[in-house]
């Protein structure tokens, strides 16, 4: 059986550590997909924490797909995510950067929708730009993360919704690190996905230009979804 290697920081959240510790371990190749995790008792001894720790953070692998459960066998390592979710996230910030695109998805998608609803010319060209932006940076092997974060706090403007703005400005150091992570892991894999990202914010934008409150908030759900896939998954070039 593998033997997890865990280090004690007593900064963040012990269930975030250890969520960190594990990720690190299978990112780095020392848990591969399909190897059994050791079991909740022998993790406890490792890192010195109690069983509901340890359940935390195995649910946190679980509900991002990492990590999958088999009643009375154990735990099991699914897939591997991209090295930089680690070089770019941090190993101690990983759970609460995928935290964030949850509570972005449940945010953003009514902001969006609101968007559609009541967005004036001013906000539709403000949404352009920071489109624009986004398309140029890409497009020039740059990360844009600026311009990805000016995109969505437009939509929240466009909403017309002040209190939306602050939410998520009450949020804009985990969103612009995620931005950087997810954009960061999109710049080193292909073209196609860079474009792909690109056509995920142009939908949103047309989908609010249109007036199409249905599809703006649905193509916005579905972006941060990807977005949030695109961090979890080496193997998915998409």
């Amino acid at each position: 059986m593998t033997e997890l290697l865990l280090k004690v920081q007593k900064r963040e959240k012990l269930a975030d550590q250890l969520y960190g510790q594990i990720l690190e371990q299978i990112v780095s190749g020392n848990l591969g997909e399909g190897t059994k995790l050791p079991s909740e008792n022998e993790i406890c001894a490792s890192f010195g924490v109690s069983r509901p720790v340890v359940r935390e953070a195995l649910r946190k692998l679980q509900s991002d797909g990492l990590v999958y459960a088999r009643q009375g066998v154990g735990s099991f390592v699914k897939k591997r995510p991209p090295q930089g979710l680690i070089e770019f996230g941090g190993v101690n910030d990983v759970a609460g950067l995928l935290r964030c695109f949850e509570a972005r998805s449940a945010i953003e998608g009514t902001t969006a929708r609101m968007a559609a609803e009541r967005a004036n010319l001013r906000h539709h060209r403000d949404i352009e730009n920071a489109l624009k932006m986004l398309e140029d940076g890409i497009g020039a092997g740059d990360i844009a993360d600026k311009a990805d974060l000016d995109f969505h706090m437009a939509i929240a403007r466009a909403s017309g919704n002040e209190i939306f703005v602050t939410i998520l400005n009450s949020l804009h150091g985990v969103m612009s690190k995620s931005m950087n992570v997810a954009l960061n892991i999109t710049r080193g894999g292909s073209a196609e996905r860079g474009q792909k990202v690109l056509r995920e914010h142009r939908q949103i934008y047309d989908a609010i230009l249109g007036r199409d409150a249905d599809s703006a908030e649905l193509l916005m759900r579905y972006h941060l979804h990807q977005a949030r896939q695109r961090v979890t998954d080496h193997a998915r070039d998409m």
